[in-house]
């Protein structure tokens, strides 16, 4: 008597957990590969980011390791670390400048491919490959102008009001900017209120990334610091660009599940 009602019991959890949007988010993240594909992301933005930045560092003046520093969140201890990392003298040699700048290409383009696969995979639609080439070029110079604009607007933000107004302008800017980059990596082929819960759900999980960030990676990079050199922080960068890529599938996975509930819910009034 005992082992059939635990055995009913077990059916009514099961069944309860088969219907539920827990096992549909297991089952859309399992369909993207999470785990493979956030830390293949990530080491493509590792691959892609640094060669940039030290090449940055050495050509220009332009103080770099600041706006990676103000990025992460990190601490006065923190951003001296980053500043020892990247600053460099100047160099203006031709084969480095050129392999530099061709290793950082490669990898951003398989940052965007990688994304795009995601994508791709939970909308349902086919993949273009190499085709898409101009594409992954013009969201990665929307990328650039955005970037730009963000670091002349927070170089001038000062005090907590301000800090408060900039995190919602912030959030703002990336729900537009993920939502627009779903719906320009699938070739405008999903309408914009199916793309939009997506980028809510990513955009609110940078937020939280970003406060996280604030807490958590300035001790992360001061303790890999004193453990293994300045080459330890790579290690505190790679676990960075792995949050990120988890951001990036986790927000875009979440706001598929909720479109797949509210779709059903209309289906079946």
């Amino acid at each position: 008597m005992v082992v059939r009602r635990t055995r009913r019991s077990l059916a009514a959890i099961h069944a309860r957990y088969s219907a539920s949007w827990i096992a549909e988010l297991m089952a859309h993240l399992k369909a993207v590969e999470f785990f493979d594909r956030t830390v293949v992301i990530g080491a493509e933005l590792l691959w892609s980011a640094l060669p940039f930045i030290i090449l940055l560092s050495s050509l220009g003046n332009q103080r770099i390791d600041d706006d990676i520093s103000r990025h992460i969140g990190l601490n006065s201890a923190g951003a001296h670390i980053v500043e020892q990392l990247f600053r460099g003298h100047p160099s203006h040699a031709v084969e480095p400048i050129a392999t530099g700048l061709l290793i950082s290409f490669a990898g951003v383009v398989s940052v965007i491919q990688s994304i795009q696969v995601v994508y791709q995979r939970l909308y349902g639609h086919d993949r273009y490959g190499w085709r898409d080439l101009p594409r992954y070029l013009a969201w990665l110079a929307v990328l650039a102008a955005l970037l730009v604009a963000e670091s002349t607007v927070n170089t001038r933000v000062r005090g907590v009001p301000g800090e408060v107004v900039q995190g919602v302008v912030t959030f703002a800017i990336i729900c537009a900017f993920f939502a627009w980059t779903i719906r320009f990596l699938l070739h405008g082929k999903v309408a914009w209120r199916h793309v939009f819960p997506s980028a809510f759900a990513t955009a609110l999980l940078w937020v939280g990334l970003a406060v996280f960030s604030s807490a958590y990676f300035s001790p992360l990079l001061i303790d890999d610091s004193r453990t293994f050199g300045l080459i330890g922080v790579v290690f505190s960068f790679l676990s960075w660009f792995i949050l990120i890529a988890s951001v990036i599938v986790l927000g875009a996975t979440l706001g598929a599940v909720w479109l797949n509930h509210h779709t059903e819910g209309e289906a079946t009034e």
